[in-house]
Formats: C-alpha cells, structure tokens, sequence
C-alpha cells in the first residue's frame, strides 16, 4: 500500500438520534464525527461520535413496527386499474 493515500480507520461510535442506543465499530469517518458531533465515551475510552437518523434500533422493519402500506398486491392493483388484456403479448 502507498503511504499517505488512505484515509484514518479507526474506532468510532454511531449514536442513534431517536434512540440514543450507540454502536462502537471501525470507520474512515473519524474526522469528520470529531468535527461535527464531538466525542463520546463508552467504557472509559473516548471516541469521535457521528449521529445517525436510523439504525437497527430505531428502524421499522428491525422493531417490528413496520406498516403494510399495500394490502392488495402490486398485480392485483394493476389488473383492477387496467385490466386483463386478449392475447396476452407482444404482437410480432
């Protein structure tokens, strides 16, 4: 590897916004979560933070609190809105 052409791979702390749960893992982001959100400090250690709208702790389909938003099925909504056709292909 050529020195001096990669970015910094440290330990840095995702904190979730809605949830405020905190995942600590390695990221090229550590400089800009030391800029932006600061540091935090998890087991005696301190870390650079980046905030985060979603993470498995906050999102529906991991919470299960999602919502069906389609109850009939994209085919069937098809079908009623434009209907069977004859024949069924492309014509040559």
């Amino acid at each position: 590897m050529r020195p001096g052409i990669h970015p910094t791979y440290d330990l840095v702390a995702f904190r979730d916004r809605s949830t405020g749960d905190v995942v600590l893992t390695r990221s090229t982001l550590v400089e800009r979560a030391a800029g932006e959100s600061g540091t935090i400090e998890v087991d005696g250690a301190t870390y650079p933070v980046v905030d985060v709208d979603v993470s498995s702790a906050s999102h529906p389909f991991w919470t299960g609190k999602g919502r069906v938003l389609d109850s009939e099925g994209r085919v069937e909504a098809f079908q009623r809105r434009y209907g069977a056709r004859a024949g069924g292909g492309r014509s040559s």
